[in-house]
C-alpha cells in the first residue's frame, strides 16, 4: 500500500471529505422541509417574506448609517472627506459579512422553501393564493402566461412557455441536488453528471442568494439557455415575489437592460454581461449605466467560460486612421511562393528519406533519417509524412534523431534546419525564418535587410558616440533608426502571421468560408464563435489567404478578459459536468475548489477502452463497421469528429454503405435542436462534431433502453480530457445504459505531437500489421498521460497571455474607479486633492533634481496657474516633503477661491433665469472656459439654482475630468498595444517579453497619469465664465442616453489603437447573438377597453395599459 492510499484509507479522499462537511446542512434541509411542507400556499409565501426582513433587520443599523453619512458628506471640507469615505467602506464590508452569516442561518429553510414549492407545481396543476400587487403586475404583463387573478386570488398554473415551447413543470429535488445548492452557495464549482438537472440545482443558491435583492447573476454560454432557463425556472422564483429578466431580451444600454439589472436575478451570457461593464465604464451621463453591483454569480458550463475563454478578452473598439497600413495582401504574394517553395523541399526530403533509411550502409540511414527530421521541421502536417511515420519504425528513428539535435541546447540544430526556409513548431503553434527563407522573401528589392530587424541599441549607440554630430542632428538619425525599426517589425509580423495561417491554419478544420467571411471553429465544441477574430493580425492573414476582405484594424476603446470580469464578484461559484481535470487551474486563478456531487443514480454506461490502428485510413474503416453493427442491433449511434472534414468524410463513408445519417457541424449547427431530438431513437445514426458533448440532453426510448442504450462512438481523442468526458456523457443519463470507446491512430494529431514512444514502439516490437488493432488499459492510460501534457502546455500558455492582461487590469481598475467617481460625482473632491498633491510631488521633485528656480516657476504657473509660494533659499535648503506639501496647499487654495469665483459669477444669472425661465428651461448650458477651449456644461437649473451655483462647479469638475481621463485611456491603450506586439521582438535578443513588457507598461502607465494629473488641474484651475446676459443663456437638451451604434463590439484578442472621434459611440453592432428561430407565438395583450388581468376592476388603457 502506497503513502497515498494509506492517508486516503485514514482520512477518506477529497470526495468523501466534501460529502462529510455538506452532510450536516442537508440534514437541516430535510428537518426544515418537514415542518415547511405542511404549510398552506400562503403560509409558505410569508415564510419566504419573513426570510427576507429578516436579512434586511440585519444590516439596518450599517445601511442607515451609511445613508447619514453621505447625506452630510457634501458640507464637509475637502480634506475631510477621506475620512468618511473610509467609514463608508468599512460599513459596506459589515454589511457584507452580516449577508454572510445570516444566509448560512436561513439557508436550510430557504432551500426547503424552493423544494416544497417545486413539489407543488408538480403535483397540482394550480395553485391558488392571495393576490399581491406583484401578482397583479405579472397577470397584466401579456409576457407571463402562468397566472391570472380571480377576484382577490392569484391562480399559478404549472405549465408556461419557456424558450418557445409548452413546459410542464415535473420536476422536484433530490437529496443529490440539495448538496450540489450547498457547494454553489459556498463558492465552489458542482461537478454533475449529464441528466442530473444543474439547472434545477441553480435554484436553490440563486433563491438564496436573492433575498438580499443585492442581485444573483446566472451566466450561460449561450442566449438561447438564457432566455429559456429565464423562462423556465421564473416562475418559481416569482411565486415568492422575486423579480427575474434576462439581459438578452433587451438590446444594450437601454431602459429595459437597465430593468433587468436591476431584478433580484438575472439571466444573462457571459459576453453581454462583460460589454455591460465596459459600456459602463465609457459612460457619460449615470443615465447610461445599467449594471450595479457584482454581488454573486453563478456560471453554467464553468469550464469552457473561465477555462477555454478565460484569456479572451471582449473589446469595444473603433476604427483606426487611414494612414495605418497593413500588408497583407502585398505580402501573401511572395508567402505563397516561399510555402511552396517549402513543400517542394521537404517533399524531396521524405523522398530521399525513404530511399535511405531501408539501406545497408549506416552513414547512408543516418542521412536518410536526417532527410526524415528535416521533412518533418519543415512541413509536419504533411499527409505524406504522417503516413510514412505510422509505419514500424519511422517514429521511433525520428524521434531518435530529434533528440540528437536536441541536446546540448540544439548546439547542432542549425545543421538539421539552415536548408530549410523556415522551421515550424507545431505543438506551440510558432515559425522561425531561416537565413534562406529572408533571402528567398527579400528577393530582387533594394534593401537586403527588407525583413531583418536591425539592432537599434547598436545603432543608437553609434549615434550617440560620433561627436561630429550636433545634438539636433543625433535626435534626428535616431528618430530614423526608430522608425525604420518600427515599419521592419510591422513587416516580420505580417509575414510571420502569414506563414501561420498557410501552414498552421486549416480551412473546415480550425475555419470555415461563410457569407465571404472567415469564422472560427470553436476547437472545444465545434461550433462556429460568430463575431470572433484571431489576435494580433492572424485573422487578417487568414483573410488575405482566403482571398474574402481583409478587414481593418481597430482602436481600442475598453477591453477586459472574462477572467478578470469575473473576479470582480463578491462571490463566484460554477458549474458543469467536466471540471475535475482542470482543478489546478480553477484553484490557482480562481480560488475555487471542485466538488463532484454524486448521482442520483449509479452510472449504468460501459467505457471501453481505446482501439489504436496505425493509420487513419484502418480507424476509419473500423469505425464505419462498428456502426453498422451498432445499428442492426437496434441501438442509436453518435459519432463524434474533431473537425467539419472528418464528419464530412464519415457521411461520405456511410452514403456509400448506403446508411442514413443525420450530420451536425459548424456549417449545420442551425439544425441542432432537430438533430439531438433525433438522436435517441432507434437505429439512428448522428455524426457531430464536439457541440454534441456540451449542452445537449439525449433522451432514450423504452426501445432503445432495451437494445443497450446510447452508443458512443468517439474517432478522436481530443487533446482536452474534458471534451472527451463530455462526448462520453452523452450516453448514461440518469443510470441509462450506454457504451463509450475511442478510436485512435498513430497519425492523429495528438498521438503525432504527444503521444508516448513506447506505443509506437510496443506495436512495432508486437508486429502489428496494417488493419489489426491494439485495445489496452496501458494504451488508454497512456494517452490520457498525453493529453495531460497538453493539459499542462496549453495552461502555461493560459497563464502567460493572462500576465500580460493583469497588467492592463490592474491599471484599469485604477481608471475605472476614478472615472466612476467622476461620473457620480462621488469622492471626486478627494480625488482632485490627490491629483494636485501627486502632480505637486512630481514638480518639486524635478525641480530639486536640477535646482533650477526659474523653471520651477514656469512649471508651477503652466499647471497650477499661479506663482511659487516659496522664494529660490527655500527650494535648496527645505526637505521635499515640506516643499510638496507647500506647493499643494497653496494649489488647493487657489483651487477653492477659483471655483468660489466661478460660483459667484455664476448665481446671479442663474438665480436671474430661474426665476424669469424656470417653467419654461429644465436645464440650461453654462459655457466655462480654461482661456483656450470653451466647455458648455449641461445643469439642471432647478437644482442649480437651489444649491446657489455648487452644481455648476460640481459638474464642472466632472466633465473635465471625464473628458481628459477617457482621452487619455484611448491614447494609453494604443501604447499598450503596440507594446505587447513590439515586446515580442525581444525574444530574439534572448530577453523575456513579459518582463519588458511589465517594465515598459509601469513606465507608460505613470506617464500617462501624470499627463492625466496636469492636463485636468490645469483646465480645472483656470475655469472661469465667461461674462454673459441672463438673456444669451441657453436651454440644454434633455440627458438622453448615450448612442453606441457607430462603435464595433468583438470578443477578440487585443486589437490596434489610434484616435477616434468620440468615445460616446461604441459597441457598434447589437452584441446579442443572433436569434434561433423558434415557434411564433401571439401574446394575450388585452385590447384598450378590455378589463385589466390584474382585476382592479379598470379598463386597461386605465390601469396596467398606461405603462406601455
Amino acid at each position: 500500500m502506497s503513502f497515498i492510499e494509506l492517508i486516503s484509507k485514514l482520512f477518506g479522499n477529497k470526495s468523501q471529505r466534501d460529502m462529510r462537511e455538506v452532510k450536516p446542512y442537508v440534514d437541516k434541509i430535510k428537518a426544515a422541509y418537514a415542518e415547511i411542507d405542511n404549510l398552506s400556499n400562503d403560509e409558505l409565501r410569508k415564510r419566504s417574506a419573513d426570510l427576507m426582513a429578516l436579512i434586511q433587520e440585519r444590516v439596518s443599523g450599517q445601511k442607515n448609517r451609511i445613508k447619514e453619512l453621505k447625506t452630510g458628506i457634501e458640507e464637509l471640507e475637502i480634506d475631510k472627506r477621506e475620512k468618511v469615505y473610509s467609514e463608508i467602506d468599512k460599513l459596506e464590508k459589515e454589511i457584507k459579512e452580516l449577508y454572510k452569516q445570516t444566509l448560512l442561518e436561513v439557508l436550510p429553510q430557504a432551500f426547503a422553501i424552493v423544494k416544497s414549492t417545486a413539489r407543488r407545481f408538480a403535483e397540482n396543476e394550480t395553485i391558488e393564493v392571495t393576490a399581491t400587487e406583484m401578482d397583479r403586475d405579472l397577470a397584466a404583463d401579456s409576457r407571463f402566461d402562468f397566472v391570472e387573478i380571480a377576484g382577490d386570488k392569484a391562480i399559478y398554473r404549472n405549465h408556461w412557455t419557456a424558450g418557445g415551447n409548452e413546459i410542464t413543470w415535473d420536476m422536484v429535488h433530490y437529496d443529490v441536488q440539495l448538496i450540489g445548492g450547498v457547494v454553489l452557495h459556498e463558492g465552489k464549482i458542482a461537478e454533475m453528471a449529464t441528466g442530473e438537472g444543474k439547472t434545477l440545482v441553480a435554484t436553490l443558491p440563486v433563491f438564496l442568494n436573492a433575498l438580499t435583492h443585492e442581485g444573483v447573476h446566472i451566466v450561460t454560454v449561450n442566449d438561447y439557455l438564457a432566455k429559456r432557463d429565464s423562462e423556465w425556472m421564473g416562475p418559481i422564483y416569482m411565486f415568492h415575489g422575486l423579480t427575474v429578466d434576462c439581459i438578452d431580451k433587451h438590446k444594450p444600454n437601454s431602459d429595459e437592460r437597465r430593468r433587468a439589472y436591476a431584478c433580484d436575478i438575472t439571466f444573462g451570457t457571459n459576453n453581454e454581461f462583460g460589454f455591460d461593464y465596459l459600456r459602463d465604464n465609457m459612460a457619460i451621463s449615470p443615465l447610461d449605466l445599467v449594471q450595479r453591483g457584482h454581488n454573486f454569480a453563478i456560471v453554467d458550463e464553468v469550464d469552457s467560460v473561465l477555462i477555454d475563454d478565460a484569456r479572451t478578452p471582449l473589446i469595444i473598439s473603433g476604427p483606426v486612421p487611414k494612414d495605418e497600413e497593413q500588408f497583407y495582401d502585398e505580402y501573401k504574394h511572395r508567402v505563397e511562393l516561399l510555402v511552396r517553395s517549402q513543400q517542394s523541399l521537404t517533399t524531396q526530403y521524405l523522398t530521399e528519406a525513404k530511399t535511405k533509411m531501408g539501406s545497408a550502409d549506416e552513414k547512408e540511414r543516418e542521412a536518410g533519417e536526417l532527410a526524415l527530421f528535416r521533412s518533418f521541421k519543415g512541413m509536419p502536417k504533411n499527409k505524406a509524412l504522417i503516413k510514412f511515420l505510422s509505419e514500424t519504425g519511422n517514429k521511433v528513428r525520428l524521434q531518435k534523431t530529434e533528440e540528437f539535435y536536441l541536446q546540448e541546447n540544439e548546439k547542432n540544430m542549425h545543421v538539421a534546419t539552415d536548408p530549410l526556409y523556415f522551421v515550424i513548431d507545431e505543438k506551440n503553434k510558432t515559425i522561425e525564418l531561416t537565413d534562406k527563407g529572408i533571402d528567398t522573401l527579400t528577393g530582387n528589392t533594394e534593401d537586403p535587410q527588407f525583413f531583418v530587424l536591425p539592432d537599434v541599441g547598436s545603432e543608437i549607440a553609434e549615434v550617440e558616440q560620433d561627436s561630429s554630430l550636433s545634438a539636433e542632428v543625433k535626435q534626428q538619425k535616431k528618430d530614423e533608426i526608430l522608425s525604420n525599426y518600427a515599419i521592419k517589425s510591422e513587416r516580420v509580423h505580417t509575414v510571420h502571421q502569414l506563414l501561420k495561417a498557410y501552414t498552421l491554419f486549416e480551412k473546415d478544420v480550425d475555419y470555415i468560408i461563410d457569407n465571404n467571411e472567415v469564422k472560427i471553429v470553436d476547437e472545444q465544441t465545434g461550433r462556429i464563435m460568430e463575431g470572433r477574430r484571431w489576435s494580433d493580425g492572424l485573422h487578417q492573414a487568414v483573410e488575405a489567404k482566403e482571398n474574402v476582405k481583409v478587414e481593418g484594424a481597430t482602436q481600442t476603446f475598453a477591453t477586459i478578459t472574462l477572467q478578470n470580469y469575473f473576479r470582480m464578484y463578491n462571490k463566484l461559484a460554477g458549474m458543469t459536468g467536466t471540471a475535475e481535470t482542470e482543478a489546478g487551474e480553477f484553484w490557482n486563478i480562481y480560488k475555487l475548489d471542485v466538488v463532484v456531487i454524486p448521482t442520483n443514480r449509479p452510472i449504468a454506461r460501459e467505457d471501453m477502452n481505446d482501439r489504436i490502428y496505425r493509420t487513419k485510413r484502418e480507424k476509419y474503416n473500423a469505425v464505419i463497421d462498428e456502426i453498422v453493427r451498432l445499428r442492426d442491433e437496434g441501438r442509436p449511434v453518435l459519432v463524434g469528429t474533431t473537425s467539419v472534414e472528418i464528419s464530412e468524410l464519415l457521411k461520405r463513408m456511410l452514403d456509400l454503405r448506403h446508411i442514413n445519417c443525420q450530420v451536425l457541424n459548424a456549417k449545420l449547427h442551425q439544425h441542432e435542436a432537430e438533430v439531438v431530438a433525433e438522436a435517441g431513437r432507434k437505429g439512428v445514426v448522428t455524426i457531430a462534431t464536439n457541440m454534441a458533448g456540451r449542452g445537449t440532453d439525449i433522451k432514450l426510448t423504452a426501445e432503445v433502453k432495451e437494445a443497450g442504450g446510447l452508443a458512443i462512438i468517439g474517432t478522436e481523442r481530443h487533446e482536452s480530457r474534458r471534451v472527451d468526458r463530455q462526448l462520453r456523457g452523452r450516453s448514461g443519463r440518469q443510470g441509462d445504459p450506454g457504451s463509450s470507446v475511442f478510436y485512435v491512430s498513430l497519425e492523429d494529431d495528438l498521438m503525432r505531437m504527444f503521444g508516448s514512444e513506447r506505443i509506437a514502439g510496443l506495436m512495432d516490437r508486437m508486429g502489428f500489421q496494417e488493419g489489426e488493432m491494439i485495445e489496452h488499459q496501458m494504451i488508454s492510460n497512456s494517452i490520457e498521460r498525453a493529453q495531460k501534457k497538453v493539459e499542462e502546455n496549453n495552461f502555461g500558455i493560459r497563464k502567460r497571455l493572462i500576465e500580460y492582461d493583469d497588467v492592463m487590469n490592474q491599471q484599469r481598475n485604477l481608471i475605472y474607479a476614478k472615472r466612476r467617481h467622476a461620473l457620480m460625482g462621488e469622492r471626486i473632491g478627494v480625488d482632485i486633492t490627490n491629483m494636485i498633491y501627486d502632480t505637486a510631488e512630481g514638480i518639486i521633485q524635478t525641480a530639486r533634481d536640477t535646482m533650477d528656480y526659474e523653471n520651477l516657476g514656469f512649471e508651477v504657473m503652466q499647471v497650477f496657474a499661479m506663482e511659487v509660494p516659496f522664494d529660490e533659499d527655500t527650494l535648496h535648503n527645505t526637505k521635499t516633503d515640506k516643499l510638496v506639501d507647500m506647493l499643494a496647499q497653496a494649489a488647493i487654495e487657489t483651487f477653492k477661491r477659483r471655483m468660489d469665483k466661478l460660483m459667484t459669477v455664476a448665481n446671479p444669472v442663474i438665480q436671474n433665469v430661474y426665476k424669469e425661465k424656470g417653467a419654461m428651461y429644465e436645464n440650461i448650458l453654462v459655457p466655462i472656459t480654461d482661456g483656450k477651449k470653451v466647455y458648455n456644461i449641461a445643469i439642471n437649473l432647478k437644482e442649480a439654482a437651489e444649491t446657489e451655483s455648487k452644481l455648476v462647479v460640481k459638474e464642472f469638475e466632472k466633465r473635465m475630468i471625464l473628458y481628459v481621463i477617457d482621452d487619455e485611456w484611448k491614447e494609453h491603450l494604443r501604447q499598450l498595444d503596440d507594446l505587447k506586439q513590439s515586446v515580442q521582438n525581444a525574444s530574439y535578443e534572448q530577453k523575456d517579453p513579459l518582463l519588458i513588457y511589465k517594465l515598459e507598461s509601469f513606465n507608460i502607465f505613470q506617464q500617462m497619469l501624470d499627463s492625466f494629473n496636469r492636463r485636468a488641474i490645469a483646465i480645472l484651475l483656470r475655469g472661469q465664465i465667461p461674462t454673459q446676459a441672463p438673456q444669451g443663456v441657453q436651454q440644454a437638451a434633455a440627458q438622453q442616453r448615450s448612442d453606441y451604434s457607430h462603435y464595433r463590439t468583438q470578443k477578440d484578442a487585443v486589437q490596434r489603437a489610434a484616435q477616434a472621434s468620440g468615445q460616446a459611440a461604441a459597441a457598434s453592432r447589437d452584441t446579442r447573438e443572433q436569434a434561433r428561430p423558434e415557434p411564433i407565438r401571439v401574446d394575450k395583450k388585452p385590447r384598450p377597453n378590455d378589463p385589466c388581468p390584474c382585476g382592479s376592476g379598470k379598463k386597461y388603457k386605465q390601469c396596467h395599459g398606461r405603462l406601455e
